[in-house]
């Protein structure tokens, strides 16, 4: 295989070789030799003139690519494309719009939109790493729901301001020094909150939350300690700074550039953003563009997306502008 590209300059030509696809894509799929996604045979034979496996035992599905069971499956679209995507969408910190794909690759803007989906599906973490512990900040959040970006009908059906009306929350919980989870949630009362909490966080650890009383009765399993907005944002080591930031980074990109969300789809550009945070460059790690997209590249797998699930008309929620 030829060197890998390290920045996007680098990417784009190298993925015009499908060879080069092909390679970089099976060594991050198969790290202990190329396995058949139907029977698990480990003996498939590569066929070059049309870059797909052959596996040696008889079933219907004996040839198979390196799309096979990811979320590239089915796609019409060459890798030479995806790739390039695939790098914009892990690195960008704001996000990547789907009219800019459209207007990039010589796409359509639906063709764009679904892949963007599709990559956001396999940035999705299955939180495998165990619960959050030591000091862990948790804040929740709206979204959505400015009355001055609204058309003029909508604004007059309902009373939007600073409040929660017509908003989506969102709750995050972060492990300074490590990655934050995030939940779209119903409201912010306190079974709902504390059991998200208890479910990610491990008992002992230190708990850092605002005022809201919905926190309150944390203590009898952590260290919880309140910081009042009223009064003060930082009290020495107590704050949600860190979560904070997070939601200022997640609102830049769905205000600058998705501009309009349906709440339907919320959860998948929140995994987005937090896919990238959790695999930014620390004090303690230094984490490249390539080495994000690599990842990404390896979360490809077992994951399936269809149009139809995407846009299932009865779980439709009417958009909200932001």
């Amino acid at each position: 295989m030829a060197h890998e590209p390290k920045t996007l300059a680098e990417a784009i030509p190298y993925f015009t070789n499908p060879d080069n696809c092909v390679d970089y894509l099976a060594v991050r799929r198969w790290r202990h030799g190329v396995v058949c996604p139907t029977c698990g045979r480990t003996d498939a034979s590569f066929v070059p003139s049309r870059r797909l496996w052959q596996c040696k035992s008889r079933h219907p599905k004996a040839q198979f690519s390196i799309k096979t069971g990811t979320i590239l499956e089915d796609s019409p679209l060459g890798l030479d494309k995806w790739l390039p995507v695939m790098w914009l969408a892990a690195n960008c910190k704001n996000g990547v719009s789907s009219w800019e794909i459209h207007r990039t690759l010589g796409v359509t803007q639906k063709t764009a939109w679904f892949m963007l989906h599709r990559i956001r599906l396999g940035m999705q973490d299955d939180n495998s790493g165990g619960t959050l512990s030591g000091e862990v900040e948790v804040d929740e959040t709206f979204i959505g729901g400015k009355a001055r970006n609204m058309h003029a009908n909508k604004r007059r059906e309902k009373i939007h301001g600073r409040g929660p009306t017509g908003k989506s929350v969102v709750m995050g919980m972060l492990q300074r020094g490590g990655k934050v989870r995030t939940a779209v949630i119903e409201n912010r009362d306190k079974e709902t909150l504390q059991s998200h909490v208890r479910q990610n966080v491990s008992t002992g650890s230190q708990v850092f939350t605002d005022e809201l009383v919905s926190y309150w009765g944390l203590d009898a399993d952590y260290v919880h300690q309140i910081v009042n907005h009223a009064e003060e944002y930082v009290r020495g080591n107590v704050h949600t700074n860190g979560m904070e930031n997070f939601w200022s980074l997640l609102k830049r990109g769905l205000n600058g550039t998705y501009v309009s969300v349906e709440p339907f789809h919320l959860f998948r550009y929140i995994d987005e953003q937090a896919f990238r945070f959790n695999n930014r460059a620390t004090k303690e790690q230094n984490v490249t563009d390539a080495d994000r997209f690599s990842l990404l590249c390896s979360q490809i797998v077992g994951k399936r997306l269809t149009y139809a699930e995407l846009t299932a008309k009865e779980a439709k929620i009417p958009e909200v502008s932001f």
